[in-house]
């Protein structure tokens, strides 16, 4: 068995499965409640069944897997040869993921690090690939937690939604209630700031809110080495046109992803969602 950092994250990464292959990256995953079924993420439930189930108002919550789920994650990943392990998780102001790796890795059989990202998606995603190309150079475990820490605080993701009644309805959007009163006029463009999902502008049309994140994306990518990931639930092709367009104006770009986002965030944000992840080299 080789002997090793290992890095751990969780089902909200929404990493590419040929990444994480190649990197070596495993993913706990989180549970999405639909009605009395409580299912995981990526393995038991789609993005389109999902998108379905809130196009017809079925209850849908989600929940963080549970420390059990994590100690045994860590005691295989401890057996499969790891001396150590990095565990990378979506921001703790938006789910108990983080506490429950906690918990777990406190009876873990190897050292654990977790870590509170303060991200979601692929801005998490690309902490994990930061954190496992450290790891791969015979880096420590502290090495790829700065890795992983110091592409989080460059990284931004930004986001649009049809609607805000979702995020309402789970609890998720913080000072973004403060568009609730006027969400049926406009269409919010919203950020992750301090691990939250903050307000950022209000546009009167789709078309106007997705050409704003188009060009607020743009302007935070610059002209630097930058990685880019265009996020959507049930909007494929408005998200390869935007991808097109990020393509064409980008000239630092590196790689750019392009993927429909999972149930957990999905239910949250439901059908329409568009996101675009910055994150520079």
């Amino acid at each position: 068995m080789s002997r090793h950092v290992a890095i751990v994250t969780d089902s909200t990464a929404y990493l590419p499965q040929g990444t994480m292959e190649r990197h070596g990256i495993t993913a706990v995953p989180l549970t999405v409640v639909l009605g009395d079924r409580a299912l995981e993420e990526g393995t038991e439930i789609t993005a389109r069944s999902l998108a379905q189930a809130l196009q017809k108002r079925r209850p849908v919550t989600t929940s963080r897997p549970s420390p059990q789920a994590f100690a045994e994650h860590y005691r295989k990943v401890a057996e499969s040869g790891a001396t150590g392990i990095v565990s990378l998780h979506l921001s703790a102001e938006l789910s108990g993921t983080y506490d429950a790796a906690v918990m777990a890795a406190r009876e873990a059989p190897v050292p654990v690090r977790v870590v509170d990202t303060g991200m979601i998606a692929m801005a998490l995603g690309f902490c994990a690939v930061a954190a496992a190309e450290t790891a791969e150079t015979s880096g420590t475990m502290d090495e790829a937690v700065t890795a992983a820490e110091k592409r989080a605080a460059g990284t931004s993701a930004y986001f649009y939604v049809d609607t805000l009644d979702y995020l309402r309805r789970g609890g998720r959007i913080g000072a973004a209630q403060a568009l609730l009163g006027s969400a049926l006029a406009v269409k919010p463009l919203l950020k992750l700031a301090g691990g939250r999902i903050e307000p950022l502008e209000k546009v009167r049309t789709a078309s106007k809110a997705i050409a704003r994140l188009e060009e607020i994306a743009a302007d935070r990518a610059g002209s630097a080495p930058v990685d880019i990931a265009v996020h959507h639930l049930s909007a494929p092709d408005r998200a390869s046109a935007l991808a097109d367009r990020l393509r064409a104006r980008v000239t630092g770009l590196a790689d750019l992803y392009v993927s429909e986002v999972g149930a957990v965030i999905g239910a949250h944000t439901g059908p329409g969602l568009l996101g675009v992840v910055v994150s520079p080299r």
